[in-house]
């Protein structure tokens, strides 16, 4: 698991990245863990070193914690995030950038260690695409994907919050794959993520981030009758609800 602690204060990250290191020992967990010292940097570096939590401070030099979460977020990045803070003001923000915790310091081990746990859970629950792309093979996480669309003898992925990723393979190879992580064929040339559909118009899918794509007649009642079942399913699970 890889971790980042971003801490403008060295004995508060050192501190941090101890309790994270003796977790991942009791849990027999490999744990790796970069320490960035500024917003900025970390900023810099995470789409080319991804990690799978932040542990952020608030209060910074420069840009500051929640203004550099709001900045992930805009990209509509799902990557859990723990604030810490000497102070309790900020708590509402961190509610809205859906932030996994908040920590007021000084830190314990016991708090920590209870987030570590549930980030673990998060990871462990979380499904990955492998592909193969230009710049060699990446690890996706599912939820990430909004759709895809047939590029020649590529396929393109619509990312959630506007990027795009060319793969190597083709649509049918992926849809194979992707049919049991909750991805739905729309059109002749597109699948769906119907974990990330807001709304089924008449002639197009919109994403939760606004995202358009076309979805043809023939296939309307198909992904209209996935995203029910979906929404029945969430809701059910949201209630303590089985359902047979």
């Amino acid at each position: 698991m890889r971790l980042a602690i971003v801490e403008d204060e060295a004995v508060h990250g050192k501190l941090l990245e101890q309790y994270i290191v003796e977790w991942g020992k009791q849990e027999d967990i490999l744990v790796s863990v970069k320490i960035y010292t500024s917003a900025e940097s970390f900023l810099f570096e995470w789409e080319d070193m991804p990690c799978d939590a932040v542990f952020a401070d608030i209060q910074m030099s420069g840009m500051d914690g929640m203004e550099m979460v709001r900045k992930l977020r805009e990209k509509d990045v799902k990557i859990p995030v723990v604030f810490t803070t000497g102070i309790s003001d900020y708590m509402q923000e961190g509610y809205e950038v859906e932030a996994l915790n908040y920590l007021i310091k000084p830190l314990s081990a016991e708090k920590v260690c209870a987030c570590l746990d549930k980030i673990l859970r998060r990871h462990k629950a979380t499904e990955y695409l492998v592909a193969e792309t230009l710049d060699g093979v990446r690890k996706l996480p599912v939820e990430t994907v909004n759709y895809c669309e047939a590029a020649g003898h590529n396929v393109e992925l619509g990312l959630t919050g506007g990027g795009k990723l060319f793969v190597q393979s083709s649509l049918s190879k992926l849809e194979k794959e992707l049919s049991e992580k909750g991805f739905v064929k729309c059109h002749r040339s597109y699948l769906c993520n119907i974990s990330n559909l807001n709304r089924i118009a008449p002639d197009m899918l919109i994403f939760d981030d606004g995202t358009r794509i076309p979805v043809s007649r023939r296939l309307h009642q198909t992904v209209n009758r996935a995203f029910i079942d979906r929404f029945s399913e969430n809701l059910y699970a949201q209630n303590g609800i089985l359902s047979e």
